[in-house]
């Protein structure tokens, strides 16, 4: 029988992308989500249970259920501008569910977790990000997710073997467009462009033009779903390989500015995209670029794909969506 490996927030986005990777490579996947900003329908590729990170009783009793080998955890809140606005949210949900999983795992002898960190630890900079970069994020989101980075060095000390991924935008959906990306309300750029593309939404607003960049809009380094998910399947054998744990950045090391997304969007589709300039959201660092070389020294990993297949991958997952939680 397959080994099963629980997957908080597997159906979220990043979520279900490495949960079909993990049926692909012969693993069970047993979905953990309560489904606020997920969707039933992506637990197609092994058993949903619904539960709540901050129900302590739920994840012991989805522990006895399911019996995993290890974790992999996505389960958060990551809207940068919500966090300014709410970080109660972000350090309840993210940072007291996350010990929360961290007590249950220890409790089940599930000592093997591959977890989903963010390049919005790292704070401003203007060179290339690598892991020995300065962490000092200028969000509650990105504080978040370095207050759980501090959480699972601590447990390393006491059995925990953990893969921390740190990574800062992801696009495309999976090219089979079984599953793929949707958010109510959504805020992530290129289905933002897309849906003004096709008119389903009047147009794309960009968040400020001032930035110190060359062409004063932010500047971030796309990876596809698939390459991220796959990095995390990869990040999976080393632990069961028994060969440690490790921090590292997944990124393609090259950057992209919000006009230059909106360009590339454009020639994909061969239609305009309707825009405006608006203000500034809140907590956003001008630029986040980030090398992988680790990553790829490490696990063997690089990413395939660049922003073409992002954006043609995403165009026709777009108007399938899911129905429905």
């Amino acid at each position: 029988m397959s080994e099963t490996v629980l997957v908080t927030g597997g159906a979220g986005y990043i979520g279900s992308h490495a949960c079909k990777l993990l049926a692909a490579a012969g693993w069970r996947p047993v979905v953990f989500d309560n489904l606020s900003t997920g969707w039933r329908e992506a637990c197609r590729f092994g058993p949903l249970i619904k539960g709540d990170l901050l129900d302590r009783a739920a994840l012991s009793a989805a522990f006895a259920e399911a019996r995993p080998a290890a974790v992999m955890h996505f389960a958060a809140l990551s809207n940068v501008g919500e966090s300014v606005e709410r970080p109660e949210l972000y350090w309840r949900n993210n940072v007291a569910g996350s010990l929360n999983l961290l007590d249950a795992m220890r409790e089940a002898g599930c000592l093997r977790l591959v977890f989903s960190s963010t390049c919005a630890t790292y704070g401003i900079s203007d060179a290339p990000l690598t892991e020995e970069s300065p962490q000092a994020p200028i969000n509650p989101y990105g504080q978040s997710k370095l207050a759980v980075e501090r959480m699972i060095a601590d447990y390393a000390r006491h059995g925990l073997e953990a893969v921390v991924f740190r990574y800062f935008n992801v696009a495309g959906a999976d090219p089979e467009a079984e599953i793929g990306e949707r958010h109510v309300p959504e805020t992530h750029l290129v289905p933002l462009i897309l849906d003004a593309i096709a008119g389903d939404r009047p147009e794309i607003v960009m968040n400020g033009d001032d930035y110190p960049t060359p062409d004063g809009s932010c500047i971030r380094d796309y990876l596809h779903v698939m390459d991220l998910a796959a990095a995390h399947v990869a990040g999976l054998r080393r632990l069961m390989a028994g060969d440690g744990g490790a921090v590292l950045n997944l990124g393609t090391g090259h950057g992209y500015s919000v006009r230059e997304v909106i360009g590339a969007a454009e020639a994909a589709t061969g239609r305009p995209a309707p825009w405006r300039v608006g203000p500034r959201r809140p907590g956003d660092p001008p630029r986040l670029v980030s090398g992988s070389a680790r990553a790829e020294a490490t696990l063997g990993w690089r990413p395939e794909r660049g922003l073409p297949e992002m954006i043609a991958d995403a165009w026709r997952w777009r108007g399938r969506g899911f129905g429905g939680a």
